[in-house]
């Protein structure tokens, strides 16, 4: 049998500072949403980002979001974090070029949230319609099994 332990603070955001990729679930409507994102992370903020869709739209009508993070090695050696808090849709140039310092600094190819229309059956352009949020944290949970 394997002890889980509730983690440390500090034990949370050291997670969040080594790891770049999550799961989001939101909802709207009540009905949830969950699906893999990358986020940025600087000093203590969370950035997430996608193109307007569905998860923007459900976000926008309930910001309300909960961020599960986790470092897996096998099954007695794990971390999951989960953060609660409110998504705020970042409107002004400083808040923006902030969150995209963070979420370039892990990914730099912004993917998979950028997306391509296709024009017709030989051109595609870059879809421009990115949306950036700092998740606002109400909570912060963890548990970790093993020497990770």
């Amino acid at each position: 049998m394997i002890e889980v332990k509730v983690m440390t603070a500090a034990e949370i955001e050291a997670l969040l500072c080594r790891t770049n990729y999550g799961h989001l679930g939101c909802a709207a409507d009540n009905h949830p949403y969950v699906l893999p994102i990358h986020f940025g992370y600087d000093d203590g903020t969370i950035y997430i980002y996608t193109t307007e869709g569905m998860k923007s739209a459900m976000i926008d009508a309930n910001r309300e979001v909960c961020l599960q993070v986790e470092d897996v090695v096998d099954n007695e050696n794990w971390t999951s974090v989960i953060i609660v808090g409110d998504a705020i849709k970042l409107t002004s140039a400083e808040d923006r070029e902030k969150a995209d310092a963070a979420i370039t600094a892990v990914n730099p190819m912004h993917t998979p949230a950028l997306s391509y229309k296709w024009v017709d059956r030989w051109v595609r352009e870059l879809k421009d319609d990115v949306v950036q949020y700092r998740i606002d944290r109400t909570s912060s949970s963890g548990r970790s099994a093993g020497s990770v």
